[in-house]
This record gives structure tokens, C-alpha cells and sequence, in this order.
């Protein structure tokens, strides 16, 4: 059959050379329309409780992940030049476009008596140029409300806050990165006028900054990749030209795998960004191996035409299956219901099936129409060097399988041991480096104000107008849970509706602050005007005419049936923040009777981190799901339950092995790097498949039987594989020198799961082949 293939290849190849340009000057445009994704929240599958409950908690009290917060820390803000300016910073803000509010003590707000009976809010700083007097006695007033004591300062470190809300249509569109940037340059040009250190966060922050740095450091990757390639493959083959074929073939992938990405109608998400490289991961090696192979056949038959016949007749089948198997460890992840999941697992699947057909019509044809190789570009295979390792190879296969094996079994106990250590753990700035500004600034934020990562709790009161039921003793068990939140290490002071009755108690009393407390029995007749107004989306009018209507809006719900809380936390961790809700959660149970109350946790950072989470677990049952289908593939292809067990163990192995360094060394499981397992997998199944299939290929057709089989096949195979691990090791090595923690992750382990794939496919697979039955098929179809 691949004879027939071969044929047509070469005899149609102007065809099917014009149909592969115009499909890609297809996908090229296609590519070109692409963009990115800022949604964090897609891991969870839409059926999810946790994304059915944060989906609930925005339609009624609208997104919670919008606020960016600038932070300082002096003694010298409420002197008149600095106060004026921070004035026209907070003023500066609300003109950037996308900014829809600016909450700082400038815009601090006092609720006053009017008369005996009614309430009204003022501003605590008049919106103009103030003098040294008028700023210290409206700091008296400000420091007298302690409904902003933890909100927008910290007395005791002398810091202070500032948040911006962002508008959530900008925050999910690329137009957030004008509208960030424009407010850190009007954040650092107040601080560099007054020498102020300026702080910054919140999670359009770190999504922006996230976002766009792997971005950027992902294109200069892919050059140094394609640098790094471009110069090996000369140093191997010797030719230009045979180069820049290998560099065409994944250059298409790539721009094929962004052409179905916005065919699909996806959008480029942190995960689906690594296609790209795998894409050249696994063309690089589809070219090495078909130009191996032409030269191979080239220097044994001197004839151009039937060498290509021999490449595409003996690598077309081996090449199919490698891809197979490699996008079945991709294409299994569109079986979990994670939205991103599913569309790395869609787009990476495909793309690395594409790759088969782009090599083998593009390969094949281009070399037809080159010249004849010449002795410079086949010397590769007899370099004395790789000779000289595949001797010794050969030495430790026939005389030394038994060290092998138990050198083997003693690396795979330890690192046995090792996977008991690992832990599955990620964080919000998980891969940031230490010294990145957003890390330090995070930390900064979370010394002074216990951190700002939203957890929102929404107390459902089970019915319409539950809240009028009741109602200081519902006030009065959300107080106590907000006690026990803010007596929390890991928690700002929470606020919600209870924060604003006290604010509205101290200013019933004449404003003193000794008065800031929980209204009681004694205060209901001048509050129920108040809570019976609280419905205030029914309403416009009333909306407008009720300030307090109009701030309470943001904690209860317009059918006064739900309540909200909002906690700043710090950045916790996937790990902690389990047992951090849970407690939360038993405390709600004890204080609010679940016949009369339903208590939800929710939020964008409880979210992103169930996100992390969710990714995790698809990824673990999505490398099992790979290796039973390509056990499937294998058996397939081999016909032989003993081959199939030869191509197994050597590709868990290095997997294994990879496993028990990262927990020997701490690193944890998240997003970022148990992708590694997913691309070891796919890498290091291709170099067995490639092994086994030159293997069956020859067996039977040399008088020497298995055992001078298997040592032909070292000598042949090994030069393509360690060549082809090479450019593996060498481009993955480039990503070491991220400055994210997940890529330097992705690099390290990728790499030594590559040299692992290496050794067991050069050492132990001939040695577990030589020590199995004699008796194996060899007859591939």
C-alpha cells in the first residue's frame, strides 16, 4: 500500500504542491484574525456548580475581578502639595478610558444628619485645590469614620488605597492593555513627582501583565527555537536548502494551528499558546526522520527517485503513526468538559495530524526538484562520534542487561518515592519570578492590607423580601461571620450591608465614632425607612433620590432576597484555600439555619484557582485516557502483545522518572507543568514507535535473527533519534531562561524527559527486546 502512496506522492506532487500553498495562504489569513483571551474563568466546565454560582453572583451584583488598586505608603499624603495632587491623580483616572469609578480618600464620602429624621451623604473632600488647614480638618473627619479603616487605609503602617474599576467590556477585550497602562503612567507620574514607591494589583493587573509577558516571551522563544534549529540542522546535514525545508514544514504547522483556532471561533488562552511549539516539537522530528531516511537510501542506491520511493514507502507509515499517537495525548483533553482544555485538545489535535500530510507531500516534493545530495550532506552518518556511542551501546545491550535492569529498577524505586512528595498547588502569580514588580507589589498589598483577591459570600435568605423577615438578626449573623473572617490571618475586613448600617448608626448619633456598631432594638425607628427604601433596582427614581439606596445597591440584591459579602484575601494557594472555605463554610452552617438560609462561597479568585484545579485533574485523567487509546494504536500496528509491552514500558519510565525529580525538588503540579507529562508522552511514544517499527521492519530479512536485528536497528534509527533529541533538548533548554516559573519548569523537565525517552529507547528497549521470547511477528501492514 505504501508503495502505491509513494508513487502517487511523487507523481502528483505539482498538485498537491499547489493545493498545500492555497490551503495555506487559507489558513494564513484565518491566522492573521486570531486574538487573544483574557477569560481566566473557562477552566470550569459551564455545568460546574462553583462557575454556575460566580455566573449568579455577576448577573445580580456584577463582575468582582475589575478593580485595580494603586498603593502607597508615606506620612507625607495629607500635605497640601501631595494631597492636591493625589486629588488630580484620582481625577487623572476617571478620564482613561474604559475607568468607570475611582474609590480613594479623596472621593470618600461622610453620611450626615440633614435633620431629625433624614440622612444624607457629603463628601469629606471638596473636589478642588485645598488648603494645609481645610486638608487637616477633613483628615479629622475622615480618620473619625472607621467604616474606611482596613477599606482605603492602614493607620498603623501609613498606607494608603486607591482602586480603579475597569468597565468588564474592556477587561475582556485587548483594549485593557491602553486602559491599564494608562493607569499605572498617571500612578508613576504622581510618584515620581513626589519620589513615592507606587504599588500596584488586582487581577486585571496580573491578567494583563500576566497575559501579555508569556505572550511576548513565547514569540522570542519561538525565534531562538527556530534559530537554535535552523543552526543544528545545518551542523547535521551540511545544506541550506534541506534547512530551510525542515523550518518551511513547521512553519506551516504553526500557521495552520492558528488558522483552525480562529476557524473554530477560538481565541489564543495561556494553555492552547503552547501549540505553536509543539507543533515544531513534532515536525522537527518528521523532517529529521524522512531526510535520515533519504539519505540512508540515497548512499545505498545512488538513485534520487528511488531513494524518495524507499523515504516515503518506509517512513510514511512510521511518521502516520507517531503523529496518531502524539495528537491521541493531545486530542484527549477535548474529552473533559474544560472549555480551555477542550480547545488545546481540539486545535492540537488536528494541527498535529496536519503535520503528517504536510510532510509528506511537501518533504518528498521539494526534494524532487533539488539536486542529488552530495557526500558533504550524508558524512553525517558515519560521524565517528555518534558511532562510537552506538558501539558502546551495542556493548551494553549484549553484555550488560542485567546492570541495565537493575540500575533501572533502582532509579525507578527512588523516584517512586519521589511522586509521593509531589503535590498539586498553584497560586494566582504562581509563576512570576520573586523579583517581578507585580509579585512584590501582591506581597506589598498583603502585609499592609491582608491582600486583595475577592472571595464574595452571598447569603440567600430563600425568598422574595427575606430580608424584611427578621431582619437584625440576619444583620446580626452576617456580622459575626464577618468577625470571624476579618479575625483570619488571611483576610481584609469584610464589607457588606451590616458596614453600612453601622456607618449610617454613627451618623444618626451625631457622627461620634464610639456609635460605630450594629444597630439594635432601640434604632429601629429610624432605620426601617432606610431598609424599606433598599430596593433599589426596582426603581429609578429611587435610585436617584436615595444615596444610601444607590451604595447599598452593591450588597443587596433588588428582591431584598439576597445578601453580599465581600473578603479581600491574599493569594493563598490552590492548596489552602479548601480548607480556608471550608472553615468558612462550617461557620456559616452554625450561624444561619439552612431551612431559612442558603450560604455560597464564590468569587473570580476562588474561581481562577478551582480553574487551576479542574485543569489539573483533566490533565492527569487525560494522560490515562492517552495511554489506553495508544496501547489501542500500538497493538494495532504490532499485531503482538509482547512488542506492545516493549513500547510501553520505556515511554512510563521517563515519565516516572520525571515525576520523582519534580517532587525530590519541590515542584509542584499545576497548570504549567503537568503539561510536561502530555509532551513527554507524545515525544517520547514517537521515538519507540520510530525504533520498534525499523525494527519489525528488518526482522526477518537479515540472516542474524533478533538479536543482530535489534543491533541494527541501534546503528540505523539511533543516529536519527539522538540527532533528533538534540534539537529537542536544545530548543527546550532556550525556555530555561524564562522568567516565568511554569516555562522554566516547561524547560528543565521537558528536557530531562527527553534525555530519559533517549536512553531507555537506545538502552533498555533493545535489552528488554533481546531478553523477551524469540518469537515476534514481523509483519507490519
Amino acid at each position: 500500500m505504501w508503495e502505491r502512496i509513494a508513487r502517487f506522492v511523487l507523481k502528483f506532487r505539482v498538485l498537491l504542491l499547489a493545493i498545500l500553498l492555497a490551503a495555506t495562504a487559507f489558513m494564513g489569513f484565518e491566522a492573521s484574525q486570531v486574538q487573544m483571551s483574557y477569560e481566566f474563568s473557562r477552566a470550569i466546565p459551564v455545568d460546574h456548580p462553583q462557575y454556575q454560582a460566580f455566573q449568579a453572583f455577576k448577573k445580580t451584583f456584577g463582575d468582582d475581578g475589575n478593580t485595580l488598586w494603586i498603593g502607597i505608603q508615606t506620612d507625607q499624603l495629607f500635605d497640601k502639595d501631595v494631597f492636591n495632587d493625589y486629588i488630580r491623580l484620582g481625577n487623572q483616572l476617571k478620564k482613561v478610558k474604559g475607568v468607570e469609578t475611582v474609590l480613594s480618600i479623596p472621593s470618600a464620602i461622610d453620611l450626615v444628619k440633614k435633620d431629625s429624621e433624614n440622612l444624607g451623604f457629603t463628601p469629606i473632600f471638596p473636589d478642588k485645590t485645598l488648603s494645609q488647614a481645610e486638608i487637616d480638618s477633613c483628615k479629622q473627619v475622615f480618620f473619625g469614620l472607621p467604616f474606611y479603616n482596613g477599606f482605603l487605609y492602614n493607620s498603623e503602617a501609613k498606607s494608603y488605597l486607591l482602586g480603579v474599576l475597569i468597565n468588564k467590556d474592556i477587561m475582556s477585550s485587548a483594549r485593557r492593555d491602553t486602559t491599564v497602562s494608562g493607569i499605572t503612567d498617571a500612578g508613576n507620574a504622581f510618584g515620581q513627582s513626589h519620589r513615592l514607591e507606587i504599588h500596584y494589583t488586582g487581577l486585571p493587573l496580573i491578567r494583563t501583565h500576566m497575559a501579555t509577558s508569556i505572550a511576548k516571551e513565547m514569540k522570542w522563544f519561538l525565534l531562538g527555537y527556530v534559530i537554535l534549529s535552523a543552526f543544528i540542522l545545518i551542523l547535521f546535514f551540511r545544506s541550506i536548502s534541506t534547512m530551510l525545508l525542515s523550518l518551511s514544514v513547521v512553519a506551516i504547522g504553526v500557521v495552520w494551528s492558528l488558522g483552525v483556532m480562529h476557524l473554530f471561533g477560538y481565541r489564543i488562552t495561556l494553555l492552547n499558546a503552547l501549540i505553536p511549539p509543539l507543533i515544531m516539537v513534532i515536525g522537527i522530528p518528521n523532517c529529521i526522520y524522512f531526510l535520515n531516511k533519504y539519505h540512508t537510501a540515497f548512499r545505498e542506491t545512488g538513485v534520487k527517485k528511488t531513494a524518495l520511493l524507499e523515504m516515503i514507502r518506509r517512513m510514511g507509515i512510521v511518521t502516520l503513526f507517531c503523529n496518531i499517537t502524539a495528537a491521541i495525548g493531545f486530542a484527549v483533553f477535548a474529552l473533559t468538559k474544560s472549555v480551555i482544555l477542550k480547545e488545546f485538545g481540539v486545535v492540537a489535535g488536528i494541527n498535529i495530524m496536519m503535520l503528517f500530510f504536510i510532510s509528506i507531500i511537501l518533504i518528498p516534493a521539494v526534494l524532487s526538484y533539488l539536486p542529488d545530495p552530495k557526500i558533504r550532506h550524508t558524512r553525517y552518518l558515519q560521524n565517528e562520534w555518534l558511532v562510537s556511542i552506538l558501539d558502546r551501546l551495542e556493548i551494553w545491550t549484549l553484555q550488560y542487561r542485567k546492570l541495565i535492569f537493575g540500575i533501572t529498577a533502582v532509579i525507578l524505586g527512588f523516584c517512586i518515592v519521589g511522586t509521593f512528595r509531589l503535590r498539586a498547588e498553584g497560586f494566582i502569580v504562581d509563576d512570576l519570578p520573586k523579583n517581578d514588580p507585580i509579585f512584590k507589589d501582591l506581597r506589598f498589598f498583603e502585609k499592609n492590607f491582608k491582600g486583595i483577591l475577592p472571595l464574595e459570600i452571598i447569603v440567600d435568605t430563600r425568598r422574595k423580601n427575606g430580608l424584611r423577615v427578621n431582619l437584625l438578626p440576619t444583620f446580626e449573623k452576617i456580622d459575626s461571620l464577618s468577625d470571624y473572617i476579618a479575625s483570619r490571618p488571611e483576610f481584609a475586613k469584610p464589607l457588606s450591608i451590616v458596614e453600612l448600617l453601622k456607618f449610617l448608626r454613627q451618623a444618626y448619633y451625631n457622627g461620634d465614632s464610639a456609635d460605630y456598631g450594629l444597630p439594635n432594638d432601640l434604632d429601629k425607628g429610624f432605620l426601617f425607612p432606610y431598609i424599606k427604601s433598599l430596593n433599589v433596582r426596582s426603581s429609578t427614581t429611587a435610585r436617584q433620590k436615595n444615596d444610601l439606596s444607590r451604595l447599598a445597591a452593591s450588597f443587596i440584591d433588588g428582591d431584598l432576597r439576597e445578601l453580599r459579602i465581600n473578603a479581600n484575601m491574599a493569594d493563598v494557594g490552590s492548596r489552602r484555600l479548601p480548607e480556608i472555605l471550608s472553615s468558612i463554610q462550617k461557620k456559616s452552617d452554625s450561624l444561619f439555619d439552612s431551612t431559612r438560609y442558603k450560604v455560597q462561597l464564590t468569587g473570580s479568585s476562588v474561581t481562577f484557582l478551582a480553574g487551576s484545579e479542574f485543569i489539573i485533574k483533566g490533565l492527569r485523567q487525560s494522560i490515562i485516557w492517552a495511554f489506553v487509546l495508544i496501547a489501542a494504536c500500538m497493538l494495532y500496528l504490532f499485531r503482538s502483545f509482547k512488542i506492545l509491552l516493549c513500547s510501553l514500558i520505556p515511554n512510563v519510565i521517563p515519565l516516572i522518572i520525571t515525576a520523582g525529580i519534580m517532587g525530590w525538588t519541590g515542584v509542584a503540579l499545576k497548570p504549567s507543568t503537568v503539561i510536561v507529562f502530555s509532551i513527554a508522552l507524545g515525544i517520547a511514544i514517537d521515538i519507540t514507535i520510530r525504533f520498534l517499527v525499523n525494527y519489525k521492519q528488518d526482522l526477518g530479512k537479515r540472516n542474524g535473527g533478533e538479536i543482530q536485528t535489534v543491533i541494527s536497528t541501534i546503528h540505523t534509527t539511533g543516529i536519527s533519534i539522538i540527532y533528533t533529541s538534540l534539537v529537542l533538548i536544545a530548543g527546550f533548554v532556550i525556555f530555561c531562561f524564562s522568567d516565568f516559573g511554569g516555562e522554566q519548569a516547561l524547560g528543565w523537565l521537558t528536557s530531562l524527559t527527553l534525555v530519559m525517552a533517549t536512553l531507555t529507547n537506545l538502552v533498555f528497549l533493545p535489552a528488554l527486546l533481546i531478553g523477551l521470547s524469540k518469537k515476534i511477528p514481523s509483519e507490519i501492514s
